[in-house]
């Protein structure tokens, strides 16, 4: 167990302390949840009100915030400022280097003295990786393969042939990162399957959630950007370029050839179809559709099915939501003219 004092950890995220410094804090946790050792945060005006009700010994609240009664920390951030003490007091858990028993290592592969491989886990010829690599139960790492340093891969991940990792990745459980693109000619009658000979590049600190898909280019790179988060069961296809620091929430399925620029949000559920371009720093609203070729522009918050312009999309909803009335009307109007 780490504990902390107070005053340390407002060292750490730069904050001021009100009340007693010197209280030990062992935990986080959040507000409703947290007893006298844990740290916890209160982000916006409804989570500042029920601070005052929290048990936890510490609480870190914006700057010019009191909570009477309790001890804070006064941050500009309060949710980053968790993020870095949370990681201080409750770290991941350590695994030691080594190569379980039951894996299989080829002798051609090279591996960082501190690499942890774990039981049942396969790697292949001519695979790198990079110093304090996890490599869970299960994982396949196909040859030719490269993963980083700082990496974790949970269990039953599959990295297909060739594909390369950056450092401090992070896939979850069951994700698929460099199989096959769905590319088919129809032709004589029958479909031929189009070459997907292409690569697979994941940049560092990039996180991708569990059973999600990240498909090889057919003849050139899938390639997905420093810093971008995708969540679980996404799909990624063929020769798809996403940019650095997306988010890409559940369910969300992205086509062949589709250009993601920098620090995009997409909601969860969201269908882009292929060629799509997407400029930096764009939203889309979940369960969006965005159809083949379109381009949504930078900065653009769209919505719906297919993606429109949100206000555009609240108007549309608003005449809908009228649509009702205004047949009732015109059914008294023909009504009154029999």
């Amino acid at each position: 167990m780490i504990v902390m004092r107070v005053d340390e950890i407002a060292a750490l995220v730069a904050g001021i302390v009100e009340g007693d410094g010197s209280r030990e804090i062992w935990g986080a946790a959040s507000l409703e949840n947290a007893g006298p050792g844990d740290l916890c945060f209160a982000e916006g005006s409804r989570a500042v009100t029920r601070a005052a009700h929290s048990a936890a010994g510490c609480i870190l609240v914006p700057e010019g915030v009191r909570v009477p009664g309790h001890t804070t920390i006064a941050v500009a951030s309060p949710k980053l400022a968790f993020i870095r003490a949370a990681a201080r007091l409750v770290p991941l858990a350590a695994t030691l280097p080594g190569i379980h028993p039951s894996a299989v290592v080829s002798p051609s592969a090279r591996l960082a003295a501190d690499v942890s491989v774990g039981p049942q886990a396969v790697i292949e010829d001519d695979v790198e990786v990079g110093g304090g690599s996890r490599i869970g139960p299960g994982v396949v790492l196909g040859s030719g393969s490269r993963v980083g340093s700082a990496c974790v891969l949970h269990p039953g991940v599959t990295i297909y042939p060739g594909a390369w990792l950056g450092d401090r990745v992070v896939i979850h459980a069951g994700a698929v990162i460099g199989s096959d693109g769905f590319g088919y000619v129809f032709a004589e009658g029958r479909y031929n399957k189009f070459p997907q000979i292409g690569k697979v590049v994941i940049e560092d600190d990039v996180e991708i959630g569990s059973n999600t898909t990240v498909d090889r280019g057919s003849l050139g790179t899938t390639r997905i950007g420093q810093g971008t988060k995708i969540d679980n069961l996404c799909q990624i296809a063929h020769n798809v370029s996403i940019g650095r620091h997306c988010v890409i929430a559940g369910m969300t399925g992205i086509s062949g050839s589709t250009e993601v620029g920098d620090y995009v949000v997409m909601g969860g559920q969201v269908a882009v179809g292929d060629h799509v371009r997407i400029e930096e720093r764009a939203v889309v609203g979940g369960a969006s559709v965005i159809p083949t070729g379109k381009v949504i522009r930078k900065g653009t918050m769209v919505w719906g099915m297919p993606a429109r312009p949100l206000q555009e999309m609240k108007r549309l909803h608003g005449h809908l939501s009228r649509l009702p009335e205004l047949a009732r009307r015109l059914k008294r109007m023909e009504d009154q003219c029999k």
